[in-house]
């Protein structure tokens, strides 16, 4: 193999695939990251066995393709080298001795190449029905609800976001039984099959680092036990978790004792400053207590002091309540909403806490309260 191309272009390509390298990966073959140069262009493509990258450079992209051919380098040597090069024209060549050569005007490097026949075969075919979904949306909905999932391996269906999508609505939800997320989308067209599938919330963290802020389209092509991403010359293959997501809409009230609207910058504000009297050991509790057209936020740590923030809130009948939860919860959920005011709604002091923006029920957020006696 044999190639000369911009720094700047493959360094943006290793970018993305650097992406499918785990740092805690004891499998050395696994850290690698192959280069399989065609007529066409240059692929790149790197995995952990639960993520694929797969990443294309167009022929016209690339300064000159002498010889084709294949090799396999560690991922984080190549990457770290061409990071440092200057934005040059950088020559790639495989020499003897499983080694490939790496020159530009000033700077030469050689590096130990690594069998090929020993990287993983991966599956990277497409569906022939694929879901579109705009970039930002996508991006948007895993931003709103990959807090809320559970970091107990314990429970792995909980690790992970759950997609279920029928007709042409996609039900996007997160869970670690003490909070849930939950976002609707309308897709463009109906999807023939009920859909039903858990992603690992690491994987999206990493994809939805590779999505811009766009509204250009997204192919999802979902399988058994995989989905695959294709985004312009990007294909991102995630693993999907094995199990039953719990059914989640039983939690949601459709009725509510009290529904409270209330300005979220000062309602984000109050609680943050709440928040400051606070501890872990105590799961960062204040408490939550309205009386007529204000709402009180509160906290107390005996040692070192209280806090009380007012708030003008509106409310839809006259009862009033008092009510205790996790700031952080709170704070995490109420970031997700992008509006002026939110809606509130309660049941009582010992049942759930729902979020939402005012009239609309497209973003859900629900928060367990915490009992203070």
């Amino acid at each position: 193999m044999k190639l000369s191309i911009k720094q700047k272009i493959l360094m943006e390509h290793l970018n993305y695939v650097i992406r499918g390298i785990s740092n805690k990966n004891i499998i050395p073959i696994l850290n690698c990251i192959k280069f399989e140069l065609t007529k066409d262009g240059l692929y790149l493509i790197s995995t952990d066995n639960e993520i694929a990258i797969k990443s294309f450079i167009n022929a016209k992209d690339i300064e000159k393709i002498e010889v084709q051919g294949e090799i396999l380098i560690s991922g984080r040597y190549i990457y770290d080298i061409v990071r440092k090069l200057t934005n040059e024209i950088i020559n790639i060549e495989e020499i003897i001795d499983s080694q490939v050569l790496i020159t530009t005007e000033s700077s030469s490097f050689k590096l130990n190449c690594n069998n090929v026949s020993e990287f993983p075969e991966i599956d990277l075919e497409f569906s022939k029905n694929p879901i579109l979904i705009e970039e930002n949306v996508f991006k948007t909905t895993i931003n709103q609800t990959i807090f809320a999932t559970s970091t107990q391996e314990s429970r792995p269906v909980l690790t992970g976001i759950n997609f279920k999508i029928s007709n042409n609505i996609m039900e996007v939800t997160a869970t670690d039984s003490y909070r849930l997320s939950k976002k609707m989308i309308e897709l463009d067209s109906v999807v023939e099959d009920n859909i039903d599938i858990i992603i690992p919330s690491r994987n999206l963290n990493e994809i939805i680092k590779l999505i811009s802020d766009e509204d250009k389209k997204i192919e999802l092509h979902i399988f058994s036990n995989k989905v695959i991403f294709k985004i312009d010359n990007l294909i991102i293959m995630t693993r999907l978790i094995n199990g039953n997501y719990p059914d989640t809409n039983k939690l949601i009230p459709e009725s509510f004792e009290l529904k409270v609207k209330v300005n979220l910058e000062n309602f984000f504000n109050a609680i943050d400053r709440a928040s400051l009297l606070t501890n872990l050991e105590e799961k960062n509790t204040i408490r939550l207590e309205t009386k007529n057209d204000i709402m009180i936020i509160s906290s107390n740590i005996p040692e070192i002091g209280n806090v009380e923030e007012k708030i003008k809130i509106i409310k839809n009948v006259a009862t009033d309540i008092k009510i205790s939860f996790s700031a952080k919860y709170m704070l995490d959920a109420i970031k997700t909403f992008n509006s002026e005011e939110i809606e509130l709604s309660f049941n009582g002091e010992i049942k759930p806490i729902i979020i939402n923006y005012v009239n609309s029920t497209d973003l859900t957020q629900l928060i367990l309260p915490i009992r203070t006696y």
